[in-house]
């Protein structure tokens, strides 16, 4: 794949309003399922998939699992499971499960990320860090968001443990799999709509990605990221699974001053085949400043072996990036896997510093 997407200029950071009322939308309804969605979301890719020459060079090349040496670092990833924190109505706080999946306490609610509980997954090995936060210790769950398809991002065995009448928001065209499986609260929605639960605002946001799931459904359904908006204004964008391009800085304009964004950092090499779906760190940093947020916490690295760098490489590379940028340190929150922190508290969480 080739990147097709100009990176813009940065808005400066003056130009910000903090916590300014909402320009988006009007609600849609919880539970809103739609029927008419278009055959194929094909026409939202910002690059074009993978043709054969590609498929060739990859299977010639076989870079798609870190060589010993990437291995070596695998019992220095950062895993530190703590406790929740309390949480009550106006409490902003992420815990780090792994990978995509987070436990969101916003608003009074507890939300999950991508929940993905299994030791294993489609096509790939075992985790390399077991999951930081037990499915026992979790409190009752209140919503669940869905960013895409992938087997990495949407697990069937761990959505199965949930009540079916839990709220779950999902990206056009994705419903019908959760129906399916006799989830009764499943919202809908297309990039740019929102629905409200609880007093926390959904906003479903584009992403530079792409669906799959089996060889007959590619980008039946859509992709994105969420942006999940407390009473008082505070903002938690999720990126879900995302290459480098100019919907963060539409994303930051349409929600300014974004207080923590979740970026995902790993699985980008190779970069010919990878660059046009997952940002790498020093893109992750790029991003996160396109967006005008105030704080960004990295994932999508250090549980599954998805692609070819070093495991601990993205946690060195974004540190250094973020440093080169000049941010302060204070606002990155490189959590262990496990490890939780809070916006309003002054604890400092477990980073992921190499053991």
């Amino acid at each position: 794949m080739t990147e097709q997407t100009a990176r813009p200029p940065r808005a400066p950071r003056s130009a910000r309003t903090p916590h300014a009322p909402h320009p988006g939308p009007a609600l849609q309804p919880l539970g809103r399922l739609r029927h008419d969605w278009p055959r194929s979301f094909a026409d939202r890719l910002t690059a074009p998939l993978p043709g054969v020459r590609a498929m060739a060079r990859l299977a010639r090349e076989g870079a798609v699992r870190p060589g010993p040496e990437g291995l070596r670092d695998i019992p220095r990833l950062p895993f530190a499971p703590g406790p929740l924190p309390e949480a009550g109505p106006d409490t902003l706080a992420v815990t780090w499960a792994g990978h995509a999946s987070w436990v969101l306490r916003i608003g009074g609610l507890t939300v999950l990320t991508d929940p993905v509980w299994s030791r294993r997954i489609f096509g790939t090995p075992a985790r390399l860090t077991p999951v930081g936060v037990r499915w026992e210790d979790l409190p009752p769950v209140d919503a669940v968001v869905i960013s895409h398809n992938h087997f990495d991002h949407l697990d069937a065995p761990t959505l199965k443990r949930l009540p079916r009448r839990t709220p779950v928001f999902v990206p056009a065209g994705l419903g019908r799999w959760f129906t399916r499986r006799r989830f009764s609260r499943v919202t809908e929605l297309d990039w740019w709509e929102a629905a409200e639960l609880g007093g926390v605002r959904f906003d479903f946001v584009p992403a530079h990605h792409w669906s799959k799931r089996t060889l007959l459904d590619t980008c039946r359904s859509l992709w994105g990221g969420w942006v999940l908006t407390d009473r008082a204004g505070r903002r938690i964008y999720f990126a879900g699974d995302t290459g480098y391009g100019h919907w963060f800085t539409e994303i930051g304009h349409r929600h300014p001053a974004i207080d923590l964004a979740l970026l995902p950092i790993g699985a980008y090499d190779p970069r010919w085949w990878l660059r046009d779906v997952h940002t790498d760190p020093e893109e992750a940093v790029r991003a996160f400043q396109d967006l005008g947020a105030r704080r960004m916490a990295p994932m999508h690295w250090a549980t599954f072996v998805l692609s070819s760098e070093p495991v601990l490489e993205p946690l060195t590379r974004v540190l250094t990036a973020w440093e080169k940028a000049g941010l302060p340190r204070e606002n990155l929150w490189d959590l262990a896997v496990g490890a939780s922190r809070a916006l309003d508290t002054d604890q400092e969480p477990p980073a992921c510093r190499p053991r």
